[in-house]
C-alpha cells in the first residue's frame, strides 16, 4: 500500500535512528520530509474509526472531534476535513467515559457517558453520575450522524445545561498530517435556521466546500459555534437530540433520517456480504481477529464509478492506491473475487496515457495514488493523480490473471486486455529505460518518491554499508512481480486464443527467470539482493523482500530453501513475525517503518511463497506469530505494521504510533494464509475445488468454510488435524455442480493458483 511517505509519508524520526552516524549525504533531506507525518505524542485519549464510502471520521473515545490533543481528528470527505471540532459538553464540563466502543461489524460507535460532580457557588449543585448520556454515531452518504440520549437517573429533578461545540477548518488531509501552506481560503459561517447552521470555505482552487450541521429539536441557543440545550428532566425521563452534519450540502431535518439510514447500513452490508465466503475455526480469539479483519476489509471498500475499490487505511490513505488495492484483492481473492472486479476495473481506466513528469506518469503505468483534495487541485502536492510506483503494473497483471484462474471470468479479461497490454508494453519500453530485462524506477521530480516499491521510504534501498542506493533502481520483488506477470497473462492469452502472445510471454517470462538468478542471487548473503543500483551493483541486504521471490516463484528451489531458512532465522523472525530487514544489518532498526518492522502482508505474501515451494511448517510458523500479535492489538484489530523487537514471554508486541488501523491489506493478510495452509485450487473445467497438501493450525482446531464458491456454486466445509497430524475434509452442503476433493502430492511445489502455465 504507498509508503514514503513522501507521498504515503514515511512516518519516520526527523533524524533517522536507523541511519549510521556518518550517513552524511545520505541523511533525509529537507524535501524528502516535505508530508512526513509527525508522531508527536500518544493521544490524551484513544481514538476510534468509522468510515461509509469516501467518508471517514476520527474520534475520541469520549465520542467527541478535536477536544483533546494527539489524535488526527476529523469528519473527511474527500481528502478535506469537514467538521475538526465537535465536542459535548455538561454544564461546560467534559463528561466522565464509562464506557465505549465500534461495533463489531463496524458499522457504528456506541458511546456511555456520565457527568462529573457539578459545582455552583462552590457547592455541589448536581452529583456525578446523576445523568446518563449514550451517543450513537455512524456515518452515511457524506455525513455523520448523532443520535444523543441525555437521562436522569437520579431520584430528584436535574436542570442542566448541554452544549454541543462546532467548529471546522476545511483542511487538505495533507494540512492534516503536517504540512504548511503559505495561503488558504476564506472561512465563514451563516444560521440558517434556529436549528441549523452553514460554514463555508472558498478554496483557492475556486471551490466552495461546506458542512451543514442540523440539530433536533431546536436548541434552546445556537451560534456559529455552538448549541446550548437547557434541560429540564423529571426523575428517570430522558431527552433525545439529533445532530446532523453533512458534508455534501443539507439533509432534511427529520430523526427518521437518523434511523432509517442505520437500517440502510445494515442493508448495505447484508448485500455486500452475500457473495462472499466465511470463516471460522474452533478457537474463539482466531475467529475474533478474522471477523475483525472481514468487518475491516468491507469498511474500506468504497463504491467509485469502475465498482468497489479496498481504500488502503485510515487516517492518511483513505483514497485508491493501486498497489495497495491490487494486494488487497490478491489476499481476498478465494473469499471474495468480486473485489478484483472493482480494482481491476478501476486501475484500468485511470491507466497512465501519455508522459508526464510531475506524476511521473508514463503510457500504460498503473497509478500509485489518487487525491481530490484542494492542495492537490492546486498542484500544491503531485498526487491527484500520481504514478510513481514500480510495482503497481505487474501487479495489475498478475491480478488480472489470477482472478481469471479463481472465477473462470475470462470475458472480464478479453474486457481488459487492452489494458493488459498497455501494461506489458510498459514494462518492455519505459519500464526497462536501459533495455537490460529488469524494471526500473528514477523519479522524474524531486517532489515526487524517492523510492517507489512497497518500502517506499528515502532509506528502504541501501547498501551493506548503510549508503543509500542512487538510481535507476531495479528492485527484487518488482522482477518477480514481472516473473508472475508474463506467465499469467500467458495463460490468459492462451485462453482467449492468442497462442503465438501466449508464447512469447512465456519465453519472456522463462527468460527473465535466468536474467534474475544471475544478476540478483547473492552467495554472500545467502539469499536474493535487495536491488540493484543505477550501476548495476547489488545491493547485498538481508530483506524480507527477497521473500516475494518466492510467493511469484521465480525463485530456483535450492534458493528458495536458503530464503526460507534465513527469513525463519531469529535475525529475521521475531516472534512475532517476519521483520522487513534482519537484524545485524546497517540501517536496522526495529521501531523504523520500512528497515526493521513487521508488516503483515509482508509476512502473508512470504508465507505464500513457503507454500508454493512445500514449506508448510514455515507458513504454519508465521501465521502462528501474526495471530499471536493480533490477539494483543485493541479489538483484534491487525495495524498497517508494528515493531520488529523479539516476542518477550509475557508481553505483547510493541506498536507502531503512527500506523494506520485499519489498514487494508493488514487487514486481508488473515485470509492469504488461510489460502496458503489449505491448498486451495479451483479447477473450472474439472468443476472441482481441491485441497493440496493442505494443514490446519493445532490452534485452530478446524477451519469450516461456509458458502465457497465456483461460478454458481456453493459448498460448506470443514477441515480438522488430529494429534497425529492427520487430515480429514468434511463436505458439509453443496448447492449446484460442484466436487470437492482433499490430495496428498508428495512432489507439489508451487500453489495451485500459480501451477507453471
Amino acid at each position: 500500500m504507498s509508503r514514503t511517505r513522501s507521498n504515503r509519508t514515511t512516518p519516520i524520526p526527523r533524524s533517522s535512528p536507523s541511519a549510521p552516524p556518518d550517513a552524511g549525504d545520505d541523511a533525509p533531506q529537507t524535501h524528502e520530509l516535505q508530508f512526513y507525518i509527525p508522531a508527536t505524542g500518544p493521544p490524551s485519549r484513544p481514538r476510534r474509526t468509522l468510515k461509509h464510502d469516501d467518508t471517514f471520521a476520527v474520534f475520541d473515545s469520549h465520542g467527541d472531534i478535536g477536544a483533546t490533543a494527539g489524535g488526527p481528528d476529523g469528519l473527511f470527505d474527500h481528502d478535506t476535513r469537514y467538521l475538526s471540532h465537535l465536542e459535548l459538553l455538561i454544564e461546560g464540563a467534559q463528561p466522565l467515559l464509562l464506557d465505549s466502543a465500534i461495533r463489531d461489524d463496524n458499522l457504528s460507535f456506541y458511546v456511555d457517558l456520565t457527568n462529573p460532580d457539578i459545582f455552583r457557588d462552590d457547592k455541589i449543585a448536581l452529583l456525578k453520575d446523576s445523568v446518563y448520556v449514550s451517543r450513537t454515531l455512524y456515518l452515511k452518504d457524506g455525513s455523520l450522524r448523532e443520535r444523543l440520549e441525555v437521562s436522569n437517573q437520579s431520584a430528584e429533578e436535574v436542570r442542566l445545561n448541554l452544549s454541543i461545540g462546532f467548529g471546522n477548518d476545511f483542511a487538505d488531509i495533507f494540512e492534516v498530517r503536517g504540512v504548511r501552506r503559505a495561503q488558504r481560503g476564506r472561512a465563514w459561517a451563516q444560521l440558517l435556521a434556529p436549528g441549523a447552521v452553514a460554514l463555508y470555505y472558498r478554496g483557492l482552487d475556486g471551490a466552495l466546500r461546506e458542512t451543514a450541521l442540523s440539530f433536533e429539536p431546536d436548541p434552546s441557543l445556537l451560534v456559529d459555534s455552538i448549541a446550548t440545550y437547557s434541560l429540564r428532566l423529571a426523575p428517570r425521563q430522558a431527552q433525545t437530540i439529533f445532530l446532523t452534519a453533512a458534508s455534501r450540502g443539507r439533509l432534511p431535518k427529520s430523526t427518521q433520517s437518523f434511523f432509517n439510514g442505520l437500517t440502510g447500513l445494515h442493508r448495505e452490508l447484508k448485500t455486500a456480504t452475500g457473495q462472499s465466503a466465511r470463516v471460522e475455526t474452533a478457537d474463539p480469539t482466531l475467529n475474533q481477529i478474522l471477523w475483525r479483519s472481514t468487518a475491516d476489509v468491507r469498511m474500506l471498500l468504497t463504491k467509485t464509478p469502475e465498482g468497489c475499490y479496498p481504500y488502503a487505511g485510515i487516517p492518511w490513505y483513505s483514497t485508491t492506491f493501486g498497489r495497495d488495492g491490487v494486494i488487497t484483492a490478491l489476499q481476498m481473492l478465494w473469499f471474495d473475487p468480486s473485489i478484483a472486479v472493482g480494482v481491476l476495473r478501476r486501475l484500468a481506466a485511470h491507466q497512465a496515457t501519455s508522459f508526464d513528469a510531475r506524476s511521473d506518469a508514463e503510457p500504460g503505468k498503473i497509478l500509485h495514488e489518487m487525491r481530490d483534495g484542494e492542495m492537490a487541485a492546486l498542484g500544491e502536492v503531485p498526487f491527484g493523480l500520481y504514478y510513481g510506483s514500480v510495482d503497481s503494473t505487474p501487479l495489475f497483471v498478475v491480478l488480472a490473471g489470477y482472478y481469471a484462474r479463481r472465477t473462470g471470468d475470462y470475458a472480464l479479461v478479453r474486457e481488459l486486455w487492452p489494458a493488459i497490454e498497455r501494461a506489458l508494453a510498459w514494462i518492455d519500453g519505459p519500464g526497462d529505460p536501459d533495455g537490460d530485462g529488469f524494471i526500473e524506477y528514477a523519479r522524474h521530480t524531486d517532489q515526487g518518491l524517492r523510492n517507489q516499491g512497497w518500502k517506499d521510504s528515502h532509506d528502504s534501498v541501501f547498501h551493506a554499508d548503510g549508503r543509500l542506493a542512487e538510481g535507476p533502481i531495479a528492485l527484487v520483488e518488482a522482477q518477480a512481480y514481472v516473473y508472475a506477470a508474463r506467465r499469467l497473462a500467458a495463460h490468459c492469452a492462451r485462453e482467449l486464443g492468442l497462442d503465438a502472445r501466449a508464447d512469447e510471454l512465456a519465453g519472456a517470462a522463462e527468460t527473465l527467470r535466468a536474467r534474475f538468478e544471475e544478476a540478483f542471487w547473492c552467495e554472500e548473503i545467502g539469499t536474493y539482493a535487495l536491488a540493484l543500483d543505477g550501476e548495476k551493483r547489488q545491493c547485498k541486504v538481508r530483506t524480507s523482500n527477497a521473500g516475494h521471490a518466492l510467493y511469484a516463484g521465480i525463485a530456483r528451489p535450492d534458493r528458495a530453501q536458503s530464503v526460507a531458512d534465513g527469513l525463519l532465522d531469529s535475525a529475521f523472525f521475531s516472534g512475532w513475525g517476519v521483520r522487513t530487514v534482519a537484524r545485524g544489518e546497517s540501517r536496522y532498526n526495529p521501531m523504523s517503518y520500512h528497515n526493521g518492522s513487521i508488516w503483515p502482508h509482508d509476512n502473508a505474501l512470504i508465507a505464500h511463497g513457503f507454500g508454493r515451494y512445500g514449506f508448510k511448517e514455515g507458513v504454519a510458523a508465521i501465521f502462528d506469530s501474526l495471530i499471536r500479535a493480533a490477539s494483543y492489538m485493541e479489538a483484534r484489530r491487525i495495524p498497517e505494521l508494528y515493531c520488529g523487537f523479539r516476542r518477550r514471554r509475557g508481553r505483547g508486541p510493541t506498536l507502531y504510533p503512527a500506523a494506520c488501523s485499519p489498514q487494508a491489506w493488514a487487514a486481508s493478510a488473515p485470509f492469504l494464509f488461510i489460502q496458503t495452509m489449505l491448498g486451495l485450487e479451483f479447477d473450472h473445467k474439472a468443476r472441482q475445488i481441491r485441497f493440496v497438501n493442505p494443514t490446519v493450525p493445532l490452534s485452530a482446531g478446524e477451519i469450516v468454510i461456509r458458502d465457497l464458491s465456483l461460478g454458481e456454486a456453493r459448498v460448506d466445509v470443514a477441515l480438522r488435524q488430529d494429534a497425529r497430524s492427520a487430515i480429514s475434509l468434511h463436505v458439509l452442503r453443496t448447492i449446484g455442480d460442484v466436487q470437492v476433493s482433499l490430495v496428498f502430492d508428495p512432489d507439489v511445489r508451487e500453489h495451485p493458483l500459480t501451477a507453471k502455465v
